[in-house]
């Protein structure tokens, strides 16, 4: 029940000691408002470095081919193997676990004619896969298509960079044709990357082909560069890495000892890296908050020791005139609490403000960085430690409470 007279009791207190209260309440908001830029500083470290990643598939598996280091069933050392569409096909015999496979032609960066404008870019021939392992966002048009493939057709996929260098700003790029080293194509879609900076714009000077046409031109067909896996979610990546490797050094008579000459990246075990680094930050960034936070409850604590000192007599002429303890105890602890509370929500607002006012700063700039983007706080975790720090300001000021509480009247009474 709410007891008007103790409150009452508080603020007069509070009133009392201004500075004192002020600069104890100051402690606990510093503890908080600390953690909060902490929290959401790491935070906008873990989105900086995992937009890096866009929306890709987690468990991607690059792979390409080396010179071999070791001679081989009549083979020199020094021989590159030569991955074809042959190899895809065993790949998904082999591993049904592979839900996408995008084997890639590299066309170079040949010159783009449109009109009297000219440009080199980065192309690659494709298959329709691709999207669903490196996520576009497609805001004209279509992706390939298996007809493209099919059909060997002469059409094209641009980035919304190259999109911007060849059309004006009203115009239509989407059916028009574009000219690539001598070639007529079709642009049948116009990407966005779902990247960020640096990253966003190199990804947006690329332009995508049906990987059938891509091996046509270059008078190579059935081979390829080098693909990508996306394998389903429940698979380890790291766990048939080796077996994929192995198939592919038996398709193209490698030595089984060879591991360099088939190459390979996990972006999988990549991301874990990346995953386990922040949660180191983690770790110690809410180690250095509590820690900070501590300092502030025992200045909580300190200052309830004073508060009873001081009203030793006070509280001796209650227990003579029939206090219980449990009024005494509940005195104290609503006075540590409230000034925990008080403070730390001030400090958890100033805190995710002065983080939002980053985040919309940065937004108004179009400031990107690899490494920082996007500050947030997770909120439930802010009033998660708002709560904890209740706790522990009620357990600061349960000590000088029962302190009080157990106070004889007598000798309170004769206190100087």
């Amino acid at each position: 029940m709410f007891d008007l007279d103790k409150w009452q009791e508080i603020f007069a207190t509070i009133n009392k000691n201004k500075l004192r209260t002020t600069l104890t309440a100051l402690g606990v908001f510093w503890g908080i408002f600390m953690l909060t830029i902490l929290l959401g500083s790491g935070g906008g470290m873990q989105n900086g470095v995992m937009q890096m990643f866009g929306d890709q598939l987690v468990n991607n598996l690059y792979v390409w081919s080396n010179k071999t280091t070791m001679a081989y069933k009549g083979y020199q050392a020094g021989r590159r193997p030569q991955f074809t569409n042959d190899d895809m096909a065993a790949i998904r015999a082999s591993f049904p676990e592979v839900k996408y496979i995008a084997p890639r032609v590299h066309m170079g960066n040949p010159v783009f004619i449109k009109g009297n404008k000219t440009g080199a870019y980065e192309v690659r021939g494709e298959l329709p896969d691709y999207i669903y392992i490196e996520p576009k966002d497609m805001y004209k048009g279509r992706f390939l298509n298996p007809l493209d493939i099919e059909q060997r057709r002469k059409v094209i996929v641009i980035g919304e960079r190259i999109r911007d260098v060849f059309f004006d700003a009203a115009e239509e790029a989407v059916g028009q044709y574009i000219n690539v080293k001598g070639i007529d194509y079709k642009i049948v879609g116009i990407f966005k990357s779902k990247r960020k900076g640096e990253n966003k714009g190199e990804d947006e000077q690329q332009a995508f082909i049906p990987i059938t046409t891509a091996q046509q031109i270059l008078n190579m067909p059935n081979r390829i560069h080098w693909f990508v896996c996306g394998w389903r979610l429940d698979v380890t990546v790291s766990e048939k890495q080796d077996d994929l490797m192995a198939l592919l050094r038996k398709r193209h008579d490698v030595h089984p000892d060879d591991v360099e000459a088939v190459g390979s990246w996990n972006m999988a075990e990549e991301v874990a890296k990346f995953t386990g680094l922040f949660s180191a930050i983690n770790i110690f960034v809410w180690f250095v908050g509590i820690g900070t936070l501590i300092a502030g409850i025992v200045g909580v604590g300190n200052v309830m020791l004073i508060i009873v000192k001081e009203r030793t007599k006070e509280i001796g002429i209650r227990k003579a005139m029939g206090a219980t303890p449990a009024s005494i105890i509940s005195m104290i602890l609503l006075e540590s609490v409230f000034i925990t509370t008080i403070s730390g929500y001030l400090g958890l607002l100033a805190g995710t403000g002065l983080i939002s006012l980053v985040a919309y700063a940065m937004e108004q700039a179009n400031f990107h960085s690899m490494f920082f983007a996007n500050p947030e706080i997770d909120m439930a975790v802010g009033l998660q430690a708002l709560a904890i720090l209740v706790i522990a300001g009620g357990i600061a000021g349960l000590i000088p409470a029962l302190h009080a509480s157990r106070i004889n009247p007598v000798v309170a009474l004769r206190d100087e």
